[in-house]
C-alpha cells in the first residue's frame, strides 16, 4: 500500500473536520467530493453563495458544509475572537468585520481557534505568505516550538534507504538560512513529525558536505553547533551530525566515515542545512528518483494548517487533507 493510501485508511478511522477557504477554485470542489466519497474527513468550504454557485458546478457537494461569510450566524464571534487576539495591534471590530468579508483564510483560522473546525488546508490560489499570516497571528505556534517549518514525506520506490524507501526531508519550503538553533527546532519538529506520521523510529542526520569535522567553515559550524542544541534538549529522538548525505543513509559509507553512531547509514529525517540544498534536494530525488513527494507539510502551529502549491491537483489537495486530519488526531 502507498504511503498516502495509510494516511488516508489513518485519517478515515476519527475523521476530522478541516476547512477549505478557497471557494473561488474548482479544484476545492472536486477534492472536496472525493473527500467525502471517501471518507476521508469532513470539509467545510468557505464562501458567498454567488461564489459556491460559480465554481461549483458539475460536483456533488451536498455532504459538505458550506459557510457563507456573510450569512453564518457565527460571524460576530469571530469577529469578537479577532478583536481579543489583535486588539493590541489595532484591530477593531470594523477592521476585524472588513477582513474576514475579504480574507476568508482569516475566517478560517478563526474557525479553529474557536474550535469550530480540527485544521485548515489553502495554497491552490494564494501564496504560502497569505496562508501562514492568519495563522500565526490567530492560531500561533505551537507550545514549546519555536519555529514553523515545512517538510516532504518521500517515498522511493524499490529503494533500500531510509524506511524502504520512505524519509522525511527538512526544511524543503519556509526557511531560507536558518541559524544552527533553527535548525536544531527543525530537526526535534521532523522528529515529531516523521513518528506521527509512520509510527517508525525517527533517525536525524542533520547534513553537510562535511563528516564530522572533514571539512572546515562556518557552513559546517553551523550544523555542528545545530547537533549539539538538538541533543541537549533532550527530546529522546536520535539525532546526530554534521553528516553528509551518503553517510547518511548508506551503511557501507557510514561504516568508513563514521564512528559511534546510531544514526549514520540507518537516518530516515534528513535535515538540510538551508533552502537551496532542501528544495534542490527533493526534487532531484522526485524527478531522478520518481519519487512520491508529500508536501509541503507545515510544523509548529498550534493546529494543522497545510499549504498547497499553487499548482496542485485536485487529488494533490485530498492527500493534503488527508495529511492534515492525521495531525488534528495527534494535536488534541
Amino acid at each position: 500500500m502507498a504511503f498516502i493510501d495509510t494516511i488516508k485508511e489513518q485519517a478515515k478511522q476519527n475523521k476530522k473536520t478541516i476547512v477549505l477557504p478557497e471557494s473561488m477554485d474548482e479544484r476545492t470542489y472536486e477534492a472536496a467530493e472525493t473527500i467525502i466519497k471517501e471518507g476521508i474527513a469532513d470539509i467545510i468550504i468557505i464562501g458567498t453563495e454567488d461564489e459556491v454557485k460559480k465554481h461549483s458546478a458539475g460536483f456533488d457537494i451536498s455532504n459538505v458544509k458550506v459557510i457563507d461569510p456573510v450569512t453564518d450566524p457565527n460571524r460576530q464571534k469571530y469577529v469578537d475572537k479577532f478583536v481579543e487576539l489583535r486588539g493590541h495591534k489595532g484591530i477593531t471590530s470594523e477592521t476585524a468585520d472588513e477582513i474576514l468579508s475579504k480574507d476568508y483564510m482569516y475566517y478560517a483560522a478563526l474557525m479553529c481557534k474557536c474550535g469550530d473546525a480540527d485544521g485548515a488546508v489553502s495554497g491552490a490560489c494564494h501564496s504560502t505568505a497569505d496562508t501562514l499570516r492568519p495563522c500565526l497571528q490567530i492560531i500561533k505556534t505551537k507550545p514549546g516550538t519555536k519555529l514553523v517549518s515545512a517538510f516532504f514525506l518521500m517515498e522511493v520506490p524499490d529503494c533500500e534507504y531510509g524506511d524502504d524507501g520512505l524519509m522525511l526531508f527538512a526544511d524543503c519550503a519556509l526557511n531560507f538560512n536558518p541559524n544552527a538553533e533553527e535548525l536544531a527546532s527543525i530537526a526535534i519538529s521532523s522528529a515529531e513529525s516523521y513518528k506521527t506520521f509512520t509510527g517508525n523510529e525517527p533517525k536525524v542526520a542533520m547534513l553537510s558536505y562535511s563528516t564530522q569535522g572533514s571539512a572546515s567553515h562556518d557552513d559546517v559550524l553551523k550544523v555542528q553547533e545545530a547537533v549539539d542544541i538538538a541533543k541537549a534538549e533532550n527530546s529522546g529522538f536520535l539525532i546526530d551530525g554534521e553528516l553528509q548525505l551518503d553517510a547518511a543513509i548508506d551503511k557501507k559509507v557510514a561504516s568508513i566515515k563514521v564512528k559511534d553512531s546510531k544514526v549514520a547509514g540507518e537516518a530516515n529525517v534528513l535535515v538540510f542545512p538551508n533552502l537551496d540544498a532542501g528544495n534542490i534536494g527533493y526534487k532531484l530525488v522526485q524527478r531522478l528518483g520518481k519519487a512520491s513527494a508529500y508536501g509541503p507539510v507545515l510544523q509548529g502551529i498550534a493546529m494543522p494548517v497545510n499549504d498547497l502549491s499553487r499548482g496542485c491537483s485536485p487529488d494533490d489537495i485530498v492527500g493534503v487533507v488527508a495529511l492534515t486530519a492525521v495531525q488534528a488526531q495527534h494535536s488534541n
